[in-house]
């Protein structure tokens, strides 16, 4: 089970008691927020993108949504999302419980600038019913094969 994997990534760095789980399902952003109490917008929301060689992960704010030509540009790709046997697979959490920690090796993340806004973000951990409160700082440092920030989010008021 993949949150049991994300677990045992936390445990030596003193993070796994800091793993909240729930009785719903927090597998959407709107979910994750009522399960939480939160703004959906402070959802850490982890989208699995096809590679010519595998995958890469990107985590934004919840109220965000990833702008195409942003993505091209920085990544010479266009932002085709994971199917669920393809996340499952190369990423190793199914949709719904994605999140940038205990990933494979080869799988880089990057996290977009549009979370540095906020104190603390809440990433899954590895179930559709899971999260975890984490600063930006700690996001970063905590992350699988961090990679760097990103601005691949369109702009706040632009139309959707």
């Amino acid at each position: 089970m993949s949150i049991e994997k994300v677990r045992a990534y936390f445990t030596p760095l003193g993070l796994a008691e800091r793993i909240r789980e729930f009785d719903v399902s927090s597998a959407t952003v709107e979910l994750a927020a009522l399960a939480l109490g939160v703004d959906g917008a402070r959802i850490a929301k982890s989208m699995g993108f096809k590679t010519a060689d595998g995958a890469l992960l990107v985590v934004t704010a919840g109220d965000q949504k990833v702008n195409s030509a942003k993505f091209k540009a920085r990544f010479g790709i266009k932002a085709k999302l994971l199917t669920f046997d393809e996340a499952h697979t190369l990423i190793g959490h199914d949709p719904g419980g994605v999140c940038p920690f205990a990933l494979p090796e080869g799988v880089p993340v990057y996290l977009d600038e549009s979370m540095r806004r906020f104190e603390t973000v809440f990433p899954a951990a590895g179930s559709a019913s899971s999260a975890v409160e984490l600063t930006c700082d700690e996001l970063e440092r905590y992350s699988s094969n961090f990679a760097g920030w990103v601005d691949v989010c369109k702009a706040k008021d632009a139309p959707a």
